[in-house]
């Protein structure tokens, strides 16, 4: 089984976590997040994956010289220029010679799906693409996606207006395509997959959907990527990983935070429902709270980090500073 995953973002949103890192680069506990990723798909039978990659991508040519990662074996198609999302995987699948059935995936999404179900649903129906749908509180920021009787896709609504969405499945990001979906996108130029490729397919009525309520978030924001950190130690995912890191100290309270390897948290100091970063220091009397500490930042003695501060890699906080909701660097200065 084949997989294209897609990692070619700027990371935009994770400012100024990703001003020197590639977004799947970004640690989740314990390791890269696209070693989770990958992971997740090994599980399922992939053996081989495709990295559409864009953004710094010798990122992951350095990480895994080689060409294997999470069990499985990868290929690298690297973009001379952004093309979307379908221009993206056309492009990664035509480098690597995929001619069969083959899985796309975001590669900012950590989930529980049963991508085997998909896989067998999306032949069974004689599908020529099938798109993985996960229920959202608010589904305004995606692609909604209503299904008739047979499971076939209706419509699909991106980024709907609030409280105008005719439904809270949303598209989750986790494709089956057929090669002939290939043959849909233009061989050159930016093209969505969202906004072109699939309402063709809708038309076509070739489209269907899976409906799963397991696991699932986008970790691409500040607060996603920290909540599925905090997912990942306190149960709520099928697997549970250890919270405090090795080569770690701590004199301090540590509750509900995930604190990795090399970090340190001072005397009478607190983390709570928080992320340290590799090599981060919290000093004496800091207080950290709904927080995310960058690598190697340090956190001057009295101050307080609240409300989903993000520190930068080497960030100092000097002594005595409070910040609430603060991102520093500030990406947009």
């Amino acid at each position: 089984m084949k997989a294209v995953v897609l990692v070619g973002g700027f990371g935009t949103r994770l400012r100024p976590l990703t001003l020197g890192v590639n977004k799947q680069m970004l640690p989740v506990v314990d390791r890269p997040m696209i070693e989770r990723v990958l992971a997740g798909l090994a599980a399922h039978g992939v053996t081989d994956v495709v990295l559409s990659l864009g953004y710094a991508p010798d990122a992951f040519v350095d990480a895994y010289p080689d060409r294997t990662c999470a069990g499985v074996h990868l290929e690298f198609a690297v973009e001379a220029e952004p093309l979307d999302t379908a221009g993206a995987i056309r492009f990664a699948a035509t480098e690597a010679g995929v001619d069969e059935t083959f899985l796309v995936v975001n590669g900012d999404v950590l989930h529980d799906v049963d991508v085997s179900t998909v896989w067998r649903t999306h032949h069974e129906r004689g599908a020529e693409g099938t798109i993985t749908l996960t229920p959202v509180d608010d589904p305004s920021r995606y692609g909604v996606v209503p299904l008739d009787a047979d499971g076939r896709v209706e419509a699909f609504i991106e980024k709907p207006p609030v409280g105008e969405a005719p439904t809270n499945w949303i598209n989750a990001g986790i494709y089956v395509l057929e090669p002939s979906v290939l043959g849909r996108i233009a061989p050159v130029g930016k093209v969505s997959i969202e906004r072109t490729t699939f309402p063709a397919m809708v038309a076509d009525g070739t489209l269907h959907g899976v409906q799963s309520d397991a696991y699932w978030i986008d970790a691409g924001t500040p607060a996603t990527y920290l909540q599925a950190q905090l997912d990942l130690i306190d149960g709520t995912r099928s697997e549970v990983a250890a919270a405090i890191g090795p080569d770690v100290s701590v004199d301090g309270v540590v509750d509900r935070s995930v604190v990795m390897v090399g970090a340190s948290v001072g005397e009478a100091a607190s983390v709570v429902r928080s992320v340290l970063l590799p090599g981060a220091i919290v000093e004496k009397g800091v207080r950290v709270e709904d927080s995310i500490v960058g690598t190697g930042a340090r956190v001057g003695e009295g101050s307080s980090l609240t409300d989903l501060c993000v520190l930068g890699d080497g960030v100092v906080v000097e002594p005595g500073t409070h910040l609430v909701g603060a991102r520093v660097p500030d990406p947009d200065a």
